[in-house]
């Protein structure tokens, strides 16, 4: 590494516009943000240099294993949180690139279902192996108890912020595909 590159400070983050007199929950939030921001972008930059896709089409295929009957388009809008458009548009990519195929919903022969083809299994099957181990990597110099212990918290975060309704509105900052 040059030494210049050692004195360059690193780029800042969420967490970065946290002062000492900020409240403890603002400063968490802020902390949770940054992780999640610091982990998606090494992820992104993985799937790109690897297997030379994006986030939201991992995103997609990652749907569709779930469901490998398909999805019809408004649904994976729905799960993915993002616009009829976008979801369109990685779609046709993934059809171009035989990853994907449209197929007629019988009950209603105007829908389609999105489901994986063959190769679009094998494609995303590799991704998520890889996906995994990268996540892995990352985490791995948490010691396992202090893995156990933040997901625990996590989950009661989460079972808290359901109560309050968190999650329920339509999040429209999610334009980039994701």
């Amino acid at each position: 590494m040059s030494l210049a590159a050692a004195e360059t400070p690193p780029a800042p983050d969420a967490e970065s516009r946290v002062r000492a007199d900020h409240h403890a929950t603002l400063r968490l939030w802020l902390r949770l943000l940054t992780c999640t921001t610091m982990i998606e972008r090494e992820i992104r930059v993985r799937l790109r240099e690897r297997f030379a896709t994006t986030l939201p089409r991992f995103d997609l295929m990652a749907q569709l294993e779930r469901h490998p009957d398909g999805l019809r388009m408004g649904e994976l809008s729905r799960r993915l949180m993002v616009t009829g458009g976008n979801v369109t548009g990685i779609t046709d990519q993934l059809v171009a690139e035989g990853l994907v195929e449209r197929r007629p919903i019988a009950a209603d022969r105007r829908a389609y279902a999105v489901r994986p083809t063959a190769k679009g299994k094998r494609a995303f099957d590799a991704m998520a192996t890889a996906h995994e181990a990268w996540v892995g990597d990352m985490l791995h110099d948490l010691a396992g108890t202090d893995r156990d212990r933040l997901y625990a918290l996590l989950g009661r975060l989460k079972t808290t912020l359901g109560a309050h309704g968190a999650g329920e509105g339509k999040d429209t900052t999610a334009e980039d595909g994701r």
